[in-house]
């Protein structure tokens, strides 16, 4: 199917009511791809692969621009999570374990469908989705002007939303004031170890042109090895976690998660 069919649907159609449809149809197709080594942790099926996702820029090819460009063997063929998801829930799962055994408040900006699904399902997490505009979100929110009191969550999930964002620092800041004291965030964005500091330019407004810098017509900034220090900026105690720091070798491969990618995890003190 199309992009322009799926978001003529898309159009008319609400969320809630294609979406069990389109579980469906992914499960059918995903049948011919059953059975083999490679798992998906969210939907729980074994594939002899998974499909590719993203597309061929050179913007993202010369920079190495991790998590981002095109990608084979990255979305699951049956729930479509994708490897930088699943590398947070594995994260969670290995190394903070205490998110799904006590009670926590999180809040999750821009959810991946199944990262949330799976998150909602928890007993123990008391789930807030937001997003400044999405069917899948409870609520709206923008992450530069949070409407929540200082203090409020334990943890905040938001993934590959600052590159969007013109002023970063603030919606760093906000997320750091919501977050309660030894509570901690993951914030993800596309990011280049090639460069040693983080490219923008505003006055760029042409989404071809945006494609060209950024890799993405919407996005405003290529993150580089700066980006720790811009968060730190915010008042985060930054460290980071790869895959190899809490999985095995083999199932990292399983996984199909990106062995250079690391999550950005922002403590409040």
């Amino acid at each position: 199917m199309s992009f322009a069919v799926k978001d003529a649907i898309k159009a008319v159609v609400p969320y809630r009511a294609y979406a069990p449809a389109q579980a469906a149809f992914r499960y059918l197709t995903s049948l011919r791809h059953a059975g083999g080594s490679l798992k998906c942790p969210f939907c729980e099926g074994n594939f002899s692969r998974f499909l590719p996702v993203g597309i061929d820029l050179p913007v993202l090819r010369e920079k190495e621009v991790i998590g981002a460009g095109y990608r084979l063997n990255a979305a699951c063929p049956r729930c479509r999570s994708e490897d930088r998801e699943r590398l947070v829930y594995l994260y969670l799962k290995a190394a903070r374990a205490d998110v799904f055994s006590k009670e926590v408040l999180l809040l999750h900006v821009a959810p991946e469908p199944s990262l949330s699904a799976k998150l909602q399902a928890s007993a123990n997490i008391n789930y807030v989705s937001a997003d400044l505009d999405s069917p899948l979100a409870k609520v709206q929110m923008d992450i530069t002007d949070i409407k929540e009191k200082e203090s409020t969550y334990d943890v905040i999930i938001c993934n590959h939303v600052l590159e969007h964002i013109e002023d970063d620092a603030k919606a760093m800041r906000e997320l750091y004031r919501v977050l309660k004291p030894g509570g901690f965030a993951i914030l993800q964005v596309p990011i280049s170890n090639l460069m040693e500091k983080t490219y923008e330019d505003f006055s760029v407004k042409d989404p071809k042109e945006r494609e060209s810098m950024f890799g993405q017509i919407d996005h405003v900034r290529l993150y580089g090895r700066d980006y720790s220090t811009r968060l730190e900026r915010a008042a985060f105690r930054v460290t980071t976690a790869g895959p190899a720091d809490f999985l095995e070798p083999q199932l990292i491969a399983d996984y199909r998660l990106l062995a250079d990618e690391k999550l950005f995890v922002c403590e409040k003190m």
